[in-house]
């Protein structure tokens, strides 16, 4: 019982810092000791892992989505005015 509620809270002081962890944002950055303390309990909990991987497959998929390029105006632009001459008619 005393191990399960030590994994609980050690869960729950995992789950705060897992986002920090992953992003190395240096205005957030956590103290060696607690990197430790948070990889050990990574190695050891599936939990904790699986939400580690989950927002490491979030952040690769949101840097693959920022690298794609919108198409420049003016080609957004001639596209409109060709579909509205399609509509109008004066496009065959």
């Amino acid at each position: 019982m005393i191990r399960a509620v030590r994994m609980m809270v050690t869960c729950h002081w995992s789950a705060r810092r897992i986002q920090r962890y992953l992003d190395s944002d240096p205005a957030a950055l956590l103290d060696p000791s607690e990197i430790r303390r948070l990889e050990a309990h990574l190695a050891q909990c599936d939990k904790c892992s699986t939400a580690a991987a989950e927002f490491r497959q979030i952040n690769s998929a949101l840097s693959r989505w920022a690298l794609r390029r919108m198409p420049d105006r003016q080609s957004v632009s001639h596209m409109h005015d060709v579909v509205d001459r399609l509509v109008r008619g004066e496009l065959q």
